[in-house]
């Protein structure tokens, strides 16, 4: 049985176990439960409201050594047009744990989005996780770095070089992209002014695009914004995770540079 079926079998398996009062894990590399599998998604899990939890790992570049039929880099913009599924992906593994506990007491479809492993620890305390709530890593009054994902350990990183150039950064790990915590936003675009997303994601669909169309809806709320992610574009490169995203401008050393000079462009207004 070819494999990309065996995917479709086990969530319409999934949605009789739920049904049966079951809180369902399906489980694969990710663009396997998701791009292969939406139409079951859809009407299977999400229609019926069904308490399935789709998990993915190697988000974004993970698996980048195998090329683009393993980057999953559409999957959070596919699954947050999806009525009833809220849409995870925790910054580091103290998240991860979070998470899975957040997403287990949840009675619904949740999409939980994660690294290949070996991902840094970020974190080195007890955090407050909430689904839909930003968790404040780094405080600052000059810009907010929105993350989310993989990429934290990144922001944070920034954040530090930043500082070293006088420039203080606030860091928000918005690890539940759907719902998304507008409040947080919105807070930070008053407060700092500019506002950069930074996600292992397609700048189309993914978190630049939730925190755009958060901002566009209040005109009284007018901040520097870009987003920072991979292009709308098949990836020309085949290596390492690290590899790529040094190709397509997601290093410390690049997304620093890129902060500077949006933040550059705002003291210019």
């Amino acid at each position: 049985m070819p494999i990309w079926w065996t995917h479709r079998i086990a969530l319409v398996r999934s949605l009789r176990a739920a049904c049966r009062g079951k809180v369902v894990f399906t489980y694969s590399i990710a663009n396997f439960p998701t791009l292969r599998c939406l139409e079951q998604i859809r009407n299977d899990v999400c229609y019926h409201d069904a308490n399935v939890k789709i998990v993915s790992v190697g988000g974004g570049l993970a698996y980048g050594a195998m090329s683009v039929t393993h980057h999953a880099v559409e999957d959070i913009g596919v699954m947050r047009c999806l009525p009833n599924l809220i849409v995870v992906a925790p910054g580091d593994p103290i998240e991860a744990r979070a998470a899975t506990r957040a997403v287990t007491a949840h009675p619904g479809p949740v999409y939980l989005r994660l690294g290949k492993a070996g991902e840094p620890v970020v974190h080195q305390g007890p955090i407050d996780f909430e689904l839909g709530k930003a968790i404040p890593v780094r405080d600052g009054r000059d810009l907010t770095l929105v993350t989310t994902g993989g990429m934290l350990a990144t922001a944070v990183h920034v954040a530090d070089r930043l500082a070293s150039d006088g420039i203080q950064a606030r860091v928000l790990s918005m690890h539940t992209v759907k719902p998304l915590d507008a409040d947080a936003v919105l807070a930070a675009a008053s407060e700092t002014g500019v506002v950069i997303t930074l996600e292992e994601h397609s700048i189309v669909g993914g978190l630049g695009s939730a925190v755009a169309e958060c901002l566009a809806e209040r005109p009284d709320i007018r901040p520097v914004f870009k987003r920072l992610g991979l292009p709308s574009a098949f990836s020309p490169y085949i290596g390492s995770q690290q590899y790529l995203l040094e190709k397509h401008g997601l290093s410390v050393e690049a997304v620093a540079a890129a902060v500077k000079q949006t933040v550059g462009a705002a003291s210019a207004r």
